[in-house]
């Protein structure tokens, strides 16, 4: 066997192909990672960093190519192969039991036994000890399902160095992280480069990457574009190479053409999520509403959608006050809603995207119950135009897409419905940085077209460059209003989006 080469770099991955039945997702890509050192691992969603990653977690197997870890020829063929070569893999869908502990979780499939015995104070100590490594504070009996997306994604990280992991992949780690959160976690990763590991940081949020990373590797189209150190890139050059064009401006308001108050909310309430909320949307606007996780935004615009019971408060659609009482009576009154978690949401991953398209527009595809398939076809063809959904066919699995596309079907069905107010939950969330800038088009030509537009968002470069008004969610309330958005600041929001 090759011994191990401290002076290599501690991952290479060398021409590696990988191909799906017509389409090639990785052609003769290629990525370098030494011992502390953070690569930034950047691409439109569909270019090939999630099959990548799984190649190198041994999820799958590649084609061709070579892998070598410290100067030596691996083969990975299994994750819990890619594990004992030293590889831990944190996905954006966590792989935790919420009903065992974080102690549990971290253990779980290493348990040393003695005489049947399970060492559970042992592993009680070493779980301690792996938090005080990674800075944290957290119980190793808690259970997972009583912690915090950021908690659960710490547990992950202990798990991978329980593992004795040298190489960290972390893929969209702060995709629903609070800002604050995301510090913290920018500082475990910095923490975890210090103590030599080699960490790949999988991210949209060009923000992070340049706050963290030390080199730059980026694909397109499954080819790799190429590698940087960090201190050659400009934000404008990055997107450049990720999109393979130049965008201008990263967030291309237009500017509004206010009309009259489409949406009026009175005083909205439901206990313990939403607390006398009251606000206005106009036609030609974009209204943001923003604030910390757990701020009340989603639970307030899903009273509205009715997809849960308010306990109290009114509803006025152009001056007149509706019923809305589930998100069927909302449609009919032209509210439209894309969620923040598109896959058990807003899509059915399991049915096609021509069939997800057609889902709530039944009453004009089959008004006696029978599909026209043709019209719908037809419907649905044009907005893979209009919205460059990368599809193989009206007839693939609304799973196989990537983020992107997913939430470009989930416009495509809503934009059908001709909805006159349009509700956006975190639309730009895990999708890269061309598909934000082809929402961001979308949402202008909605406002255009007279719609009201709702946008929440937690990214505040995101609610002060597209947002004509910006509403502040504290605890449950709207905790203030900034009319003028072109002298706002990120600061002011955060002012208003914290305690006092």
């Amino acid at each position: 066997m090759t011994p191990f080469d401290e002076s290599a770099p501690l991952l290479e991955m060398t021409d590696v192909v990988k191909s799906f039945p017509g389409v090639r997702a990785l052609d003769g890509v290629g990525l370098s990672l030494h011992a502390g050192e953070v690569l930034a691992l950047l691409g439109e969603n569909g270019a090939g960093k999630s099959t990548l990653i799984k190649v190198l977690g041994g999820a799958l197997s590649p084609d061709a190519g070579i892998i070598k870890i410290r100067g030596r020829q691996v083969r990975i063929s299994s994750p819990q192969n890619a594990q004992q070569q030293g590889i831990g893999i944190i996905y954006q869908e966590f792989n935790l039991v919420p009903a065992l502990s974080a102690r549990e979780n971290i253990f779980l499939g290493q348990e040393p036994s003695r005489w049947g015995w399970l060492p559970a104070r042992e592993e009680h100590r070493q779980a301690q000890r792996l938090f005080e490594r990674l800075g944290v504070s957290i119980d190793p009996e808690t259970r997972c399902g009583r912690l915090n997306v950021a908690q659960q994604q710490i547990v992950e990280i202990a798990k991978a160095l329980a593992l004795n992991a040298k190489i960290l992949v972390m893929d969209e780690p702060s995709a629903a992280l609070s800002p604050r959160e995301v510090d913290s976690l920018l500082r475990i990763v910095d923490e975890l480069r210090s103590q030599g590991l080699g960490i790949i940081y999988i991210s949209h949020r060009l923000d992070e990457i340049f706050r963290i990373a030390d080199r730059v590797t980026v694909l397109r189209d499954g080819g790799h574009v190429g590698t940087r150190p960090l201190e050659e890139l400009t934000r404008e050059s990055m997107i450049e190479m990720m999109v393979g064009r130049t965008l201008g401006n990263e967030h291309p308001k237009h500017a509004a053409v206010l009309g009259e108050v489409r949406l009026e909310v009175r005083n909205l309430r439901r206990a313990g999520a939403v607390n006398d909320v009251s606000f206005t949307a106009r036609s030609g606007e974009i209204l943001a509403i923003t604030g910390l996780v757990g701020a009340g935004r989603t639970e307030t615009v899903r009273l509205v959608f009715g997809a849960d019971r308010r306990d109290s408060g009114e509803i006025l659609i152009d001056g007149r006050a509706v019923r809305i009482r589930n998100p069927r009576q909302a449609i009919r009154s032209g509210i439209c809603l894309l969620t923040e978690d598109r896959k058990s949401q807003g899509l059915v991953l399991s049915m096609t995207v021509q069939e997800n398209f057609g889902l709530p527009n039944s009453r004009e595809f089959a008004p006696l119950g029978f599909i026209n398939a043709q019209k719908e076809s037809r419907a649905f063809s044009s907005f893979v135009d209009q919205l460059s959904i990368r599809t193989s066919g009206r007839r693939q699995l609304a799973g196989q897409l990537s983020g992107g596309n997913q939430q470009k079907v989930v416009m495509a069905k809503w934009l059908q419905a001709n909805a006159e107010i349009v509700i956006f939950d975190e639309p730009t969330r895990g999708i890269d940085v061309g598909a934000k800038y082809e929402v961001y088009l979308l949402m202008n030509q909605l406002a255009a077209a007279g719609k009201a537009v709702i946008m929440i968002s937690s990214e505040l470069p995101e609610v002060l460059g597209m947002a004509d008004r910006i509403l502040v969610m504290r605890g449950g309330r709207v905790s203030g209003e900034i009319a003028d958005v072109a002298a706002a600041t990120q600061e002011q929001i955060m002012s208003l989006a914290v305690e006092s």
